[in-house]
């Protein structure tokens, strides 16, 4: 699947109570929808029987023929009280392997059709028995099951031969495990190919998984189409199937549908009939070819009412689906410039030409996933493919580009070559991301490789890969339990730590021997599956066959380090003595008495007073390095971790990193821009989890006026001046310390772009990182009440006030609605309220103006918003909640919206629960700072929730009460450590 935007979910200590009193009624409400849903499925049957539709794999009259079995069998029955057997093990037994799907699939969709909506088929297996067995089990999960029937052997050759009939005794459903099993009168005979029968029927639904439907308006049209999306376990609520991903086989579709929609899969289509169905209906019968030998999670299949553009690159059509609309306007013209030599690039990188003769990319307006990788039919979320032309800025085509080259990535990685289990998915997610960097650079020349990655990918697992929340890359197979879900693995460390490791695996390998290696394990593993030792292999045979890289130990043995322990290591350096030392990284702030014995096999790549070093590694748990000893002299001086390419943070001794912190004030260009950031986030993050003092991270900003890269300023401030403490800030001693301060450091930077905004805005079409992080920069120089910026914001809103047609460029223009209403009157408020209620708005422009109309220093305003979200033809009641936090949020919002909470609870109570008060609870949290407003909060709280959210919310206080006391400790020392250095 294509990239998270936010992969993985994490709970900190002060939600989990909450969460897991609220887990209780979580459960019950399930409970009663099951039963809610028994009742619905039941009537959807009774329906069924009623009007059983034919076969279209032939005519009553031919009952006999195609997947049908000649004589019906018993249908399932439940399998709850069964003696233990093979059907307990979560995974399917070898005694079958799938070799060839003939699969028959008819969703049960017109134009217009009111639901509920099925979806029926039939599908015959060809398997070749590997050992003696009387019980076949196979893959089913929410589906109706019948005629199910077992022929062969086959015999061998071409035609080979149907074989005689073998009774299927039973049909039961093992659903604990999702599996069909089939109990036979006489076993199967190893050696011999065998063929099984089973028709099916399944709800169509619109829940965006397995086989589902989704509604759409098309050139003002409301229109449907139905498609698919199996990964990582969903293709058994489709068909029948031995769903394991090592479980490959060919495949040949055929899919019914109504003659207004066209049907995509796989293959390309070969042949389109007609048939009839019981009432006379035309519906239209398209064949497709034979698929190549591949997993059932990348069979897909979509039918709809979408137009398309082409374009064939190498013999391979690619094709690029969407609303006609959309189409007609150009929106998909950039993926299809893309997408071809995207394929060119890596088919030559690689060695290997893509096995298809089509490739159908189609944008789905509704799509969970975000994308996926289905040979010859590639889904997309609609905004993940399709770009506006009017849009000249690259960021939102750097996205783009971004999951298209990823989804390419994986047809070599996933679908070519693709992971034995989901224990090993990082092999598919992780080399997909990685080479999703690697082709948008050369897309897109102009984004720098090393600062996207970093930025996107190494950063971001860093902060996440934490004793709590961490986990292995890889986990052996018994380690899983039954309970084992594969869904869970798609997070941030499948897919960032994955082609973190890969990235630093490349950087010690060169990037020559890294891709004659994977060459070579691709060639060896075409239309098979691998466990990580198989790439191991094929690395340590390069590596052995050259002697350019020296490797300490065995590639299994160092990459084993990394992707079969949790976390990261924190290397420490000492360079009076040349000493380095690694350990597990934790906070040591929380967990005093946590131990950690994890040892990795660290390279470290390293410069000495700018000159490239050596690679050394450290392959124990401390190792001195005489080479890395320095003089007395403040112009010797030593960085590791070189373009960060090591997964692992870097703590340098006191006296070294002061000598940085020298350095950089006096030539920040010695130390490479994606070290600058390194260094800077590295020594916060340390200074947060204890390993040293948070002084030692502030002296680093010294020299802050000399840096020209907005890449390095967003994390700085990101650093100083987190997003949900920026009002905090404002009620401490701190704030006029810490605008005089940054000020006289932001003023160089901030003019220069504050310069193109007034005058060619346009210029800035072409950076990335000015477009992502400008916003930061302009938004910081507003708070810190920078007068030149509040101008600037009054100067943009006012001209789109007299003019809607000069809008404010969309990468700045939160924070300038946000001050322009804010140094504005009713006025500025009025145009907010009119241009959020405007026709052509979308929603992230009505987003925009919502948070815009809480930033007004009007009491009388606020008050007055907060009204109107009680009256649900001004304010959607989804939007409630986000009004309410909007307005707490902000400096004399709080109190406004505590009061009008609490005035108006019965009413917000009746319409929307407690969800309005959890969600006000996490704003409300922040300003927690003494006992009685603890008491306050308290007190409302035990007159308004249970008992047992009473005990919930408690709890979550007095964490709130300690994290600020700690805030107010870090404020303290900042303050003071501002005041002696304010001057410098």
């Amino acid at each position: 699947m294509g990239p998270k935007a936010a992969s993985g979910f994490y709970l900190g200590r002060k939600s989990a109570a909450l969460l897991a009193l609220l887990l209780a009624a979580l459960l019950l409400a399930l409970a009663v929808l099951g039963a809610l849903y028994g009742r619905c499925l039941q009537e959807v049957e009774e329906l069924r029987a009623a009007a059983a539709p034919a076969s279209p794999t032939a005519g009553p009259e031919e009952e006999g023929a195609g997947c049908c079995p000649p004589t019906p069998s018993p249908r399932p029955s439940p399998g709850s009280t069964r003696p233990p057997g093979v059907w307990d093990n979560p995974r399917l037994p070898h005694a079958l392997l799938p070799l060839h799907y003939e699969l028959r699939l008819w969703p049960r969709v017109s134009p217009g059709q009111p639901g509920p909506f099925v979806f029926s088929g039939q599908v015959n297996i060809t398997v070749r028995c590997a050992q003696d067995t009387a019980t076949v089990l196979l893959h089913s999960s929410e589906l109706e099951l019948w005629g199910a029937a077992v022929r062969g052997p086959l015999l061998e050759g071409p035609g080979g031969g149907s074989g005689s009939n073998i009774e299927v005794a039973e049909l039961w459903l093992e659903e604990r495990q999702e599996y069909a099993v089939l109990g036979l009168r006489r076993s199967l005979r190893a050696g011999g190919r065998y063929v099984l029968q089973l028709s099916f029927r399944g709800p169509l639904s619109e829940d965006l998984d397995g086989l589902f439907l989704t509604r759409y308006t098309d050139q003002g049209q409301s229109s449907m189409l139905i498609a698919s999306q199996l990964e990582p376990t969903y293709a058994r609520t489709v068909y029948p199937c031995f769903d394991e991903p090592a479980m490959k086989a060919t495949f040949n579709i055929i899919i019914v549908h109504h003659p207004s929609y066209v049907a995509l899969s796989n293959m390309p289509a070969i042949d389109a009939s007609e048939m009839k169905d019981e009432n006379g209906s035309l519906w239209t019968v398209t064949t497709f070819n034979t698929t190549l030998k591949m997993s059932t999670y990348l069979t897909a299949f979509v039918v709809c009412d979408f137009d398309y553009i082409t374009r064939t690159e190498r013999g391979n059509e690619i094709r690029i689906w969407g609303r006609k609309e959309a189409i007609k306007n150009g929106h998909a013209d950039y993926a299809l410039n893309i997408t071809g030599p995207l394929f060119s690039f890596l088919e030559d990188l690689f060695n290997i030409s893509y096995p298809l003769s089509k490739t159908d990319l189609v944008a789905l307006p509704d799509f969970a996933a975000g994308a996926m990788e289905n040979w010859g039919l590639m889904t997309f979320q609609e905004s993940a493919l399709m770009y506006i032309p009017r849009d000249q800025f690259g960021s939102k085509k750097a996205m783009i580009c971004l999951i298209v080259s990823h989804e390419i990535g994986h047809q070599w990685f996933g679908n070519l070559v693709t992971m034995n289990w989901w224990n090993d998915l990082w092999l598919n997610e992780g080399f997909a991301s990685y080479f999703e960097y690697i082709g948008a650079s050369y897309m897109e020349p102009r984004l720098p490789l090393n600062k996207f990655f970093y930025y996107h990918m190494l950063q971001p697992v860093l902060r996440e890969d934490k004793e709590i929340a961490a986990r292995s890359l890889s986990a052996r197979e018994e380690k899983i339990n039954e309970t084992f879900s594969p869904v869970g693995l798609f997070d941030i460390f499948t897919y960032s730590k994955g082609a973190s490791i890969i990235w630093m695996l490349s950087s010690f390998l060169t990037e020559r021997l890294f891709i004659k290696a994977l060459s070579s394990y691709l060639k060896a593993f075409s239309f098979s599956s691998v466990n990580q030792d198989d790439l191991w292999t094929h690395i340590q045979m390069v590596v052995d066959a050259q002697n350019e890289v020296q490797l300490p130990a065995s590639v299994k043995k160092i990459m084993d380090s990394w992707t079969c322990q949790n976390g990261f290591p924190v290397l420490t350096l000492n360079l009076s003595t040349g000493i380095i030392s690694q350990e597990q990284f934790y906070n040591k702030r929380t967990e005093n008495n946590t131990t950690y014995n994890n040892t990795w096999m660290v390279p470290i790549s390293w410069i000495r007073n700018g000159s490239a070093q050596p690679l050394v590694w450290l392959d124990k748990s401390s190792k001195m390095f005489p080479e890395m000893q320095i003089t007395d002299s403040e112009h010797d001086w030593i960085l590791l971790n070189v373009n960060m390419a090591g997964y692992y943070r870097v703590n340098y001794d006191p006296l070294h990193l002061k000598r940085l912190a020298q350095l950089l004030e006096k030539d920040p260009k010695a130390i490479p821009v994606v070290n600058r950031l390194h260094l800077i986030d590295d020594a916060f993050t340390l200074a947060q989890a204890g390993y040293i003092e948070i002084e030692s991270a502030f002296e680093l900003t010294k020299y802050l006026a000399k840096e020209d890269e907005m890449f390095v300023w967003y994390s700085v401030l990101s650093n100083l001046i987190p997003d949900n403490l920026e009002n905090i800030l404002n009620n401490y001693e701190l704030y006029p310390f810490l605008k005089k301060y940054l000020l006289k450091r932001m003023l160089p930077i901030y003019h220069y772009y504050a310069s193109i905004i007034r005058q060619n805005f346009d210029a800035l079409a072409d950076d990335y990182f000015d477009q992502i992080h400008l916003e930061k920069i302009i938004n910081t120089a507003c708070w810190l009440g920078l007068q030149d910026c509040l101008n600037l914001s009054s100067e943009l809103y006012t001209k789109w006030m007299e003019n809607p047609d000069n809008e404010i460029p969309f990468i700045i223009k939160r924070t300038i609605c946000c001050y322009g209403v804010a140094m504005g009157s009713d006025n500025e408020w009025d145009f907010a309220w009119k241009m959020y209620n405007h026709h052509n708005s979308t929603e992230i422009d009505k987003d925009i103006m919502l948070f815009a109309m809480s930033c007004t220093r009007e009491s009388w305003l606020l008050y007055r918003y907060l009204q109107y979200s009680l009256n649900n033809s001004l304010l959607s009641s989804d939007n409630i909640s986000i009004v309410i936090s909007n307005v707490a949020a902000t400096e004399i919002g709080q109190r406004i919206a505590w009061e009008f909470v609490t005035e108006n609870w019965l009413l917000l109570n009746e319409r929307h629960r407690n969800g309005i008060l959890q969600k006000l609870l996490g704003v409300m949290e922040n300003f927690v700072n003494t006992d009685l407003q603890i008491q306050e909060l308290q007190l409302f709280y035990n007159t308004t929730l249970d008992k047992d959210l009473q005990i919930a919310t408690t709890e979550t206080l007095q964490f709130a009460k300690f994290a600020n006391k700690e805030r107010r400790k870090l404020i303290a020392r900042f303050t003071d450590w501002l005041r002696k250095n304010i001057d410098d």
